[in-house]
């Protein structure tokens, strides 16, 4: 029995919920789990439906069927196989807690994906990617070099055939260019949480400031810095007795977390954008 999941948004209005059900029914398909959200504030609606085929029906099929619907609605939809594996690209530097963290996740069985490549502009962790079977392309970068990498970067990643690119901790600005043809496939680990200490040594200015919560951020990369659509966030607690160091091993553990539930999220066709925020169905 094929399991798939639709996802949609559209204008809200009555009728959306029994026109997809019944079309669903019609198709002999069983609805396992459905979960909506009217926004009211942008009058959007936006649904994720899981649900089985009883009879031999592909994807195709169902997009024929669903069609109508979605046309009459004006939806932007997507059926997904959960049988076809998202195959996500990693990218790492020299901080590897997440790349390790996403890596454990995925080989317990953890993680709904593939790793088809991991990419760092150093060569700290080839013998980690060995040690899970996965090629590791090393491809340093410079300020000269950066137009050529990024090339190189989207050839891998076109001959991956990636659904999806994780930052795990990668410390590189990825171009406007590259953005663009990412967009909305690109999750990125941000070391603080939004929107404070921004840019540099954020530990450092947190422990400067005193604070008494350290957290970290997870969104869509977009050409503007760390000011893509927010997935999720969280935080933990430090006290006065913690020094700038401490700070940071409470915080990588918070962007493993983070990061994880992040692509979780994403390749369980969890997260429908909102604007310039996420709707997300756990």
């Amino acid at each position: 029995m094929q399991r798939y999941i639709l996802t949609l948004s559209c204008a809200d209005r009555a009728g959306i919920v029994a026109a997809v059900a019944g079309t669903l029914v019609e198709q002999h398909c069983n609805i396992i789990d459905s979960a909506q959200f009217g926004d009211t504030g942008t009058n959007r609606f936006f649904m994720r439906v899981s649900f089985s085929a009883e009879v031999a029906t592909d994807a195709t099929q169902l997009r024929q069927a669903l069609a109508p619907v979605a046309e009459r609605y004006a939806m932007s939809w997507a059926i997904h196989d959960t049988a076809i594996r998202t195959r996500v690209v990693l990218l790492v530097s020299k901080f590897g807690h997440c790349l390790n963290d996403l890596l454990y996740r995925y080989r317990i069985g953890a993680l709904a994906m593939e790793i088809p490549a991991i990419v760092s502009n150093h060569r700290d962790f080839y013998q980690l990617a060995a040690a899970h079977d996965i090629p590791f392309y090393h491809l340093p970068v410079t300020p000269d070099s950066k137009a050529r990498q990024e090339e190189r970067l989207l050839e891998i990643m076109q001959g991956a055939r990636c659904d999806l690119v994780v930052l795990a901790r990668y410390m590189q600005v990825l171009s406007p260019g590259l953005c663009a043809q990412l967009l909305e496939r690109a999750i990125n680990i941000h070391h603080s949480f939004l929107p404070s200490f921004q840019g540099a040594k954020p530990y450092q200015q947190a422990h400067d400031r005193g604070v008494k919560l350290i957290g970290a951020t997870a969104h869509y990369v977009t050409e503007d810095l760390d000011e893509g659509p927010i997935i999720e966030q969280d935080v933990t607690r430090v006290d006065h007795a913690l020094s700038a160091e401490d700070c940071a091993a409470a915080g990588r553990d918070v962007e493993c977390a983070v990061l994880a539930r992040a692509v979780k999220w994403q390749v369980e066709h969890r997260i429908l954008l909102n604007g310039r925020r996420t709707v997300i169905f756990r």
